[in-house]
């Protein structure tokens, strides 16, 4: 069976590629990875704050040592270049990465700042990553801020971005936008190889008790691909050679099957492997090559799509008229007054 899929314009050999998270932070579970069937790796995303806040405590602490005492100002504490910060410890995991792993290596980056995104982009670069993912994580929560304004600080980003580095970009987005298919159409106009819909945006809890915001990670369900796939859908065949990765609640077979006939390139795994490990790799890739010994599909092109919005009798099925049809097919429990 021929699993190979094209992504960001790399070759891979089947289309299941873990997300960015912790599992990347370990070079023998990223090896592991590889051997249970990964095709690539997404590495955790370096956070621009975090980089911030840990050089300006640096600067602090170290910069400033001699004050209230001339001894250390005489070099009794070491100096800055002498600690590896974050940024350092990425950089050269992607090296390790690179020396230890057969498959792609693809750097995640969630920036605040312009000089903050195009200086680090350019670093991962020179380390050796060979394609960029943006994770920008942005919450409009200015009520002046227009959807346009937000838009556009996107693509202004990606068109920076585009002409300081060559290797391939993706973008991350969220579902929040009024139009997703204008917006990825214009990304892919100003340069973006791929995006991946959807960012997860982890929401603020309320602790009733104490009276207080607080975070909480709940893992995700298989539900929350219907979004990516209905969007799959509708921009699979119309962006060119622009690379469509799905994520977000695929933990089983028949989820990232779903996800590719809808015309992903790629299916992103996440929770599932958290919850299972590098092993439920395999089992994934077994239970999709299972099914197209099933169907007679001897490779993932012959179906990728099958199920997208150019290729079903009815398109609107993907737009209010899967609103309408599930609204009408309601049947209201026994004892239920309507």
């Amino acid at each position: 069976m021929n699993l190979t899929t094209h992504y960001l314009g790399l070759e891979l050999k089947n289309p299941i590629v873990p997300s960015a998270s912790p599992l990347s932070k370990s070079v023998s579970i990223a090896r592991e990875l590889e051997d249970h069937g990964a095709a690539a790796i997404i590495m955790w995303s370096l956070f621009e704050e975090a980089i911030t806040a840990e050089s300006e405590s640096m600067v602090r602490f170290l910069h400033h040592q001699e004050t209230g005492n001339a001894e250390i100002g005489n070099g009794f504490l070491p100096k800055q270049p002498d600690f590896a910060n974050a940024l350092d410890q990425y950089l050269e995991h992607i090296r390790k990465l690179k020396d230890t792993l057969d498959i792609p290596v693809i750097a995640s980056l969630n920036g605040v700042t312009s000089s903050g995104w195009i200086r680090h982009a350019r670093e991962l670069e020179q380390a050796g990553a060979d394609a960029l993912e943006l994770n920008v994580y942005y919450v409009a929560g200015d009520i002046d801020q227009t959807g346009a304004e937000v838009e556009e600080r996107y693509l202004t980003l990606l068109r920076e971005l585009r002409g300081q580095v060559r290797i391939p970009i993706n973008m991350k987005l969220s579902p929040a936008f009024s139009s997703i298919g204008n917006l990825v159409k214009q990304m892919a106009a100003a340069g973006a190889n791929g995006v991946a819909l959807f960012n997860r945006f982890y929401q603020p809890d309320i602790d009733i008790q104490g009276l207080r915001l607080q975070s909480t990670l709940r893992p995700s369900t298989s539900a929350e691909i219907l979004l990516a796939m209905r969007w799959i859908a509708i921009l699979h065949g119309r962006l060119g050679d622009l690379s469509l990765g799905a994520t977000g609640g695929v933990h089983t077979s028949e989820d990232a099957i779903k996800l590719l006939l809808a015309g992903a390139d790629v299916v992103h795994l996440c929770s599932v492997l958290l919850e299972n490990g590098p092993i439920y790799t395999a089992q994934i890739l077994r239970g999709i090559q299972d099914w197209m010994a099933e169907q007679g599909f001897e490779s993932v092109a012959e179906f990728r799509g099958r199920v997208s919005a150019l290729s079903v009798p009815n398109p609107a099925a993907f737009e209010r008229a899967n609103y309408v049809n599930i609204l009408d097919s309601y049947t209201v429990s026994a004892g239920v007054r309507t």
